[in-house]
């Protein structure tokens, strides 16, 4: 059986697509580095991280961009040799306002290289694009309505999109207005037996989310809304496991089977999900009246899906801990808002350790010292060894449970005036930062520090050793770390990083060599 989450963490909207006996999924990564993770499958029950498609700064520039920002909702598609990859790049979404910026960028390899990007428009975001039987391309993305009195999401625009003139073309259409439950974003169109079906995300990305289909025989419509609508959701569904089930896409399988991937969240406690909103998978059909049902008829996640008629094609299972013996960072690594780039990170300097050049503090949104991966079980621990010679206080280094700049747990190595070297925890909930220990712990002036966190669901305890030491010391009281998630302040996006990180704030650079990161899931 397929087990669900396929994607498990930080992966929301995905967007899938089949080219011949390969499948291939992409998500949202907002302002982490690089943008767009592409996942691979022969079987859609076994799945890797393959690639990023937007890794240079000319595709993608996340450098102020904030909290929440960036690279939202890609849609991947294949037409005629050639990958299309269109996403959003989102510069503020908060209040009335919102500038989303939609560009386009397409490989004949979906390893690469993508080709430069070519701005489409910034009406609204989620853009998709369809490629219809006669050759000609449409682009969909939902419609900003910022007008007092007007409901900001205001339908499901329609343009043409010229290959040879590199731009669209023709007027822009309001095609779907959306069903009573609002919110109407995520389109996808897929031709059918003569119909275009729209598939979309309605309700708002939380717990009254929701998967809506119209059809139409006219790709410009008028719509007829699906009358079983929404063909899936949690909404009122509080015992499910797989909650938020929305903005969803389709693939056909070789031999004719139709699955769905969507977005889901696990809550850890009360409905705050640390892990974020990841991605599932769901067994479709058609029924004879042409309208597209989730296996079960109850329209609800399911937790464990029957696979399609495919040979299991398992990959080799991701190392607990890297080394840092290679050139450049692996695939479970991103940086925030910043390429990883020779002037604050290398792997060369001193082979065998990741060396980071320390920068701004845990709160900047330009250029942050911070290499960190996805927290992608309920249950796990993360441990780095880390050599740093702090000479003041605004200089530290160490491991963080970093979410935004507003929250974050960080054990790091640092100096007091009285102390020496030592550790201390912060943690910062909702933008307001405290020291959890006083004193701090002092430690020897020289050699490694190991540091180490251990994650049961929202609790977590941190702990070190120095060097020579095999004993691991708890370090603080256990924490609640449910903050770390979509709902503990504002509506946002992202979800539980775990990583290493550096800060100099005096300005100096000082760097700090971190030996290896081994991160584990227990359960």
């Amino acid at each position: 059986m397929i087990q669900n989450p396929i994607l498990r963490g930080f992966h929301p909207d995905p967007s899938i697509i089949r080219v011949e006996d390969d499948y291939y999924i992409a998500t949202s990564t907002f302002e982490w580095f690089p943008g767009v993770l592409i996942h691979h499958s022969k079987d859609l029950v076994n799945w890797r991280p393959l690639t990023y498609a937007l890794t240079r700064s000319s595709h993608i520039q996340l450098a102020g961009t904030i909290d929440s920002g960036g690279v939202w909702a890609p849609c991947l598609s294949y037409h005629d040799g050639i990958f299309y990859l269109i996403y959003t790049d989102v510069k503020s979404r908060m209040g009335k306002f919102k500038d989303t910026h939609n560009y386009l960028v397409t490989a004949s390899d979906i390893m690469g290289p993508w080709s430069e990007p070519i701005y489409l428009n910034s009406s609204g975001f989620d853009p998709s694009l369809f490629h219809d039987e006669d050759g000609r391309k449409w682009l969909l993305n939902m419609r900003w309505d910022h007008r007092q009195g007007n409901h900001p999401f205001g339908g499901i625009l329609l343009q043409e999109y010229s290959v040879e003139e590199g731009k669209l073309i023709g007027p822009v259409r309001n095609i779907f207005e959306g069903t009573a439950s609002g919110l109407t974003e995520g389109p996808h169109v897929y031709k059918r037996d003569g119909y275009y079906y729209l598939l979309t995300a309605e309700g708002g990305t939380r717990y009254d989310h929701q998967v809506t289909m119209a059809r139409s025989r006219n790709l410009e419509g008028p719509y007829e809304i699906d009358p079983e609508n929404p063909i899936l959701t949690s909404s009122g569904k509080p015992e499910l496991t797989l909650q938020k089930a929305g903005h969803a896409d389709l693939v056909e399988t070789q031999s004719g089977e139709w699955y769905m991937v969507h977005l889901v969240g696990r809550p850890v406690k009360d409905q705050l999900c640390m892990l974020g909103r990841e991605t599932a998978i769901q067994r479709c059909y058609w029924t004879e009246d042409g309208w597209l049902r989730v296996e079960g008829d109850d329209a609800s996640p399911k937790l464990e899906v029957q696979p399609p008629d495919l040979p299991l094609h398992p990959f080799p299972k991701e190392p607990d801990t890297d080394d840092f013996d290679a050139h450049t960072l692996g695939l479970q690594w991103n940086t925030l808002r910043i390429p990883a780039s020779p002037d604050w990170l290398s792997l060369t300097e001193r082979p065998g350790y990741l060396r980071l050049y320390g920068q701004e503090s845990p709160i900047s949104i330009n250029r942050q010292s911070i290499v960190a991966r996805r927290q992608q079980a309920m249950a796990c621990e993360a441990e780095t060894s880390v050599e740093f010679q702090p000479s003041h206080y605004p200089q530290m280094a160490g491991l963080i449970l970093y979410y935004d700049t507003k929250d974050y747990v960080y054990l790091r190595v640092s100096r007091d005036d009285e102390l020496g070297r030592c550790l201390n925890i912060f943690q910062s909930v909702n933008g307001t930062c405290e020291e959890i220990m006083s004193p701090e712990v002092s430690i020897a002036e020289a050699g490694a520090c190991r540091l180490k966190v251990v994650i049961q669901r929202h609790i977590a305890q941190f702990f070190y050793a120095e060097e020579g030491s095999v004993d691991w010391t708890a370090i603080g009281p256990e924490l609640d770390v449910s903050h770390l998630s979509d709902e503990a302040d504002y509506i946002r996006f992202t979800g539980n990083y775990i990583g290493i990180c550096v800060q100099d704030t005096t300005g100096t650079r000082l760097h700090a060599d971190f030996d290896y990161f081994r991160y584990t899931e227990l359960e």
